[in-house]
Order: structure tokens, then C-alpha cells, then sequence
């Protein structure tokens, strides 16, 4: 028989509300090398269900056959792309004599510049740049330390990843039956529109972002074409990758861009034609790709997006930025069906066109 039911006053339910939420940053940011290979191994299960429905369904395959099938498809699918990538940054280290020549010249031509522009002696350009070197170099260590640590980390993860998700797709039923036993029986039609919306929205987001990646690959590497830039295959794909990490990763892209110019162009005209070329592809990618493609499957506002990738960042760096969006697109399904949660719901929520166009309409 259940108990009386407690009543809290709203403000009493917010503080409840706030706490938990950092409660929960906390155990991301502490349980961050257990949790995000764990999180991004539900997104890939979510992501490859429907093929292992199509395997055991239609093709009448076993359950446990049919997901070790879909598993190693995946697996293999990214393994085809890392040895593409790692097969083209061997061929641009083969040609890194040519990079630093062609670095070398630009670095004159800035150096030139700066004594006429600024009039600061070649000699003080060199005793500042031998400053910075020696602060640099103070933190090696650390900074071997770091990366050593960052490599164990992501071969370990490529390893567990694969493994979790083979293992959330086998298990898949059990789990979802233990979600029902924790919930009271009035709330169990909450539970399964919960679940379908998250289904639905990781998978739609997920698809949505790979054909983000296919149009603004194609787009960087016709642009490359016609510039004349070598590799220009391999970086429309390295960009299309780093496009993934909101708001930085396409500086990143196109500075390597750059690097890989410099194997045959000393041309300060081939670098702002790069410069430009992912100026427009991000401006298209902003204003078309994403608001007609992902934006429809992930109703939240830029600025909850901002946030969360902010605080994916400082919880888990460029994994927590990734996986960012697509949590907090999952917490705003969740909070849309828990009713002290609605307003959190609402605040993410991207309606503010509408609530624009009924201020504007308003007489």
C-alpha cells in the first residue's frame, strides 16, 4: 500500500531539480572514462537496431548471430575509414620537407612584414619566439605524460566500445524490462512514449549527421578540386570528421588544409582560397544543412546547445563535446514527460520562432 504522497512548494522542487543536475555533472566528470565509451556505445546500439531487426526479422537469422553480423559490419566500416586516414597522413609525413620549406618561406614573408609594419627588428622576433620555445618546453613532460595517457585511453576505448554495444544490443529486452520494474504501473505509458522518442531522436540525429558529413565532404573536396590542393579526397573527409565537434573543429580542419597546401603551393593566394572555401561550406553548412537535416530531429535552442557543449568540453573534452548534443536532446524528451521537469523541457525547447511570430502577429 503506498504512503501518503509528499508535497514540496515549487521553489523547494527546483533546488531538488538543480542539485541532481549537478550531481550528475559530477559523476560524468569523475566516472567520465567508464561512462562516455559507455554512452556512445548506447548511441551506436540505437543507431544499428534497425539492422539487426532486418537480420533477425526478415532474414530470419538468430538474435545473437544477427547482432554479431551488424557489429562487425560496423566495426569494419570504421576500420576502412581509419586506414584511409592513416594511408593519407603517411603520404603527407613523406612530404614534410616540402611543408617546412614552403612553411619556412611564409614565415619570412610574415617576419618582414611585422619589421615593416611594426618596425620590430628580426632579432627581437627571434628572442620572443626563443622566449615562448623555453616556456613550452617547460611543460614536455606533463605534456608526454598527457598524451601517453590520452593514446591508452582511446585504444582502450576501441577496444570496449564495440564490445558494449554488442553486448546493450544482446541484452537490449532485459534492460528495457528492468526500466519498467522501476517505474510505478500508472507511469509505464510515459515510459514507453520516453523510449520511443529517445529511440527516435538519437537514430533520426545520428543519420541526420551522416548525411551532414557525406554533403559538406563533398562540397570541401570539390572546392579542393579546384583549387589544385593535393589530397583534397582526404581532407574533404578530415573535415567532414572534425565537423563533428561543434564550433572548433572546423578551424581545426582548416588548418590542416593549409598544412597539406604548403606540399606544393608556397601561395599566400592557395591559403585564403582555403581560408574562404571553409568559410562558405561552414556558412552553408550553418544556415542549410543543419537547420533542414539535423535541426528538425533535435528540437533545442543554440544557446542550450552553446552550454552543453561547453560543459561537455570541461567534463570530457572532444568526446563529451560530441556526445553533448545528442544528451541533451535526450534529457529534453525526458523532461517534456516529467511534470516538475516541463519547464527545463520548455527552456530547451527551440519554439522561439513561433513565439516570435505570435508577439509580432499579436494586435
Amino acid at each position: 500500500m503506498d504512503g501518503p504522497e509528499l508535497k514540496f512548494p515549487r521553489y523547494a522542487k527546483l533546488a531538488f531539480v538543480l542539485l541532481s543536475l549537478c550531481m550528475i555533472v559530477i559523476i560524468l566528470y569523475y566516472g567520465k572514462h567508464i561512462l562516455i565509451p559507455l554512452f556512445l556505445s548506447v548511441l551506436f546500439a540505437i543507431l544499428l537496431r534497425p539492422i539487426v531487426i532486418l537480420l533477425n526479422v526478415k532474414l530470419r537469422f538468430p538474435h545473437l548471430i544477427a547482432v554479431f553480423i551488424t557489429v562487425v559490419f560496423f566495426v569494419l566500416s570504421i576500420a576502412t575509414i581509419l586506414l584511409f586516414v592513416s594511408w593519407q597522413v603517411a603520404d603527407i609525413t613523406d612530404d614534410w620537407n616540402k611543408i617546412k620549406i614552403n612553411l619556412s618561406a611564409h614565415f619570412e614573408n610574415l617576419q618582414q612584414w611585422i619589421k615593416e609594419r611594426f618596425h620590430v627588428s628580426y632579432r627581437k622576433q627571434e628572442n620572443y619566439i626563443q622566449q615562448v620555445k623555453q616556456e613550452t618546453l617547460k611543460g614536455d613532460s606533463d605534456l608526454m605524460g598527457n598524451t601517453l595517457s590520452s593514446f591508452t585511453d582511446t585504444l582502450v576505448n576501441l577496444i570496449l566500445i564495440p564490445i558494449y554495444t554488442f553486448l546493450i544490443l544482446i541484452y537490449r529486452s532485459h534492460f528495457i524490462k528492468f526500466l519498467y520494474k522501476i517505474v510505478s504501473a500508472k507511469n509505464e505509458n510515459v515510459l514507453q512514449d520516453i523510449l520511443t522518442k529517445v529511440k527516435t531522436v538519437v537514430q533520426s540525429y545520428i543519420i541526420g549527421l551522416i548525411i551532414e558529413m557525406g554533403i559538406v565532404a563533398v562540397l570541401t573536396t570539390t572546392g579542393l578540386m579546384i583549387l589544385g590542393v593535393e589530397y583534397a579526397v582526404f581532407l574533404g573527409l578530415i573535415t567532414a570528421i572534425l565537423n563533428l565537434i561543434p564550433y572548433l573543429g572546423i578551424l581545426v580542419a582548416a588548418f590542416i588544409s593549409i598544412l597539406a597546401t604548403l606540399v606544393n603551393s608556397n601561395e599566400i593566394s592557395m591559403i585564403i582560397g582555403i581560408i574562404i572555401l571553409n568559410s562558405v561550406v561552414q556558412l552553408i553548412d550553418n544556415n542549410l544543412i543543419v537547420p533542414k537535416i539535423v535541426g528538425n530531429k533535435v528540437r533545442i535552442n543554440a544557446l542550450a546547445t552553446m552550454v552543453g557543449v561547453i560543459i561537455g568540453g570541461a567534463v570530457s573534452g572532444v568526446a563529451g563535446m560530441i556526445l553533448s548534443i545528442p544528451l541533451i536532446a535526450i534529457l529534453k524528451v525526458i523532461f517534456d514527460h516529467i511534470e516538475p521537469l516541463k519547464p527545463l523541457g520548455f527552456l530547451m525547447g527551440n519554439d522561439i520562432s513561433d513565439n516570435l511570430k505570435s508577439v509580432l502577429t499579436k494586435k
